[in-house]
């Protein structure tokens, strides 16, 4: 897909660690059925060759819902994965890449001028971030945790052993001053959606509340619904 046509309002990331045991295809597929957006594969317990088809896994499922130029698929911090899966011919649009990844002008560098590189906003200083450092490679912000998260228990956590979650206050200002749009996750459940669209960022990104489910697609379907209708 083009980079304009990027819709960041329902993403998810998920990776073989989140789905209890269940294909992450069919949690893909239903989680596009039911209208998200964005979708990002991660995992840190699987090989280089098992997150290559997986990723390819996800790109097919993509193709068959015809949502190949509307549905970004990217990969998490593995720069090198998205290279490759291009070699083979999946048609991976990008990465998300963290503050200690490979940095993002980098990526683009690499990537070229139509892929999609978003960046994990630093935990503190966001707003002296946004205002002082070079935004121009990236094309969105993921900024969390919203709530303390199982699926990333260090999420927020700062180097003297607090947490630092990020406040709907802190987004509201975030989302008024960014030039890029931001995307706010962490712990996030279909109840913080209305206060969360209230903010004016571009949208949420969840793990468990789909992927994790009891009932995929149907978790899906609610939380796409709760955040248009808010």
């Amino acid at each position: 897909m083009k980079r304009k046509n990027l819709d960041i309002s329902s993403y998810l990331i998920i990776g073989p660690e989140n789905t209890h045991g269940r294909p992450v295809p069919d949690i893909v597929r239903a989680a596009l059925v039911a209208g998200f957006t964005c979708l990002q594969v991660r995992s840190k317990t699987a090989t280089a060759r098992e997150l290559l088809a997986l990723v390819q896994a996800c790109a097919e499922v993509r193709a068959e819902l015809g949502l190949t130029e509307r549905v970004a698929l990217l990969i998490d911090d593995r720069l090198d994965l998205v290279l490759a899966a291009r070699e083979l011919g999946t048609p991976v649009d990008g990465v998300h890449v963290g503050q200690t990844d490979v940095p993002p002008e980098i990526c683009r560098r690499l990537l070229g001028p139509e892929a999609i590189v978003g960046l994990s906003a630093p935990r503190t200083e966001l707003l002296e971030y946004i205002h002082t450092g070079d935004l121009s490679a990236i094309d969105y912000l993921g900024a969390g945790p919203l709530h303390p998260t199982d699926t990333k228990p260090d999420a927020g956590l700062l180097a003297d052993g607090t947490r630092h979650l990020r406040t709907l206050d802190e987004l509201r200002t975030l989302a008024a001053e960014s030039p890029i749009p931001v995307v706010v996750g962490g712990g996030v459940k279909k109840s913080d959606l209305p206060a969360l669209k209230g903010t004016g960022v571009a949208g949420f990104f969840v793990i468990s509340a789909v992927a994790g489910a009891e009932a995929p697609g149907r978790a899906a379907k609610e939380l796409v619904n709760i955040w248009k209708e808010s």
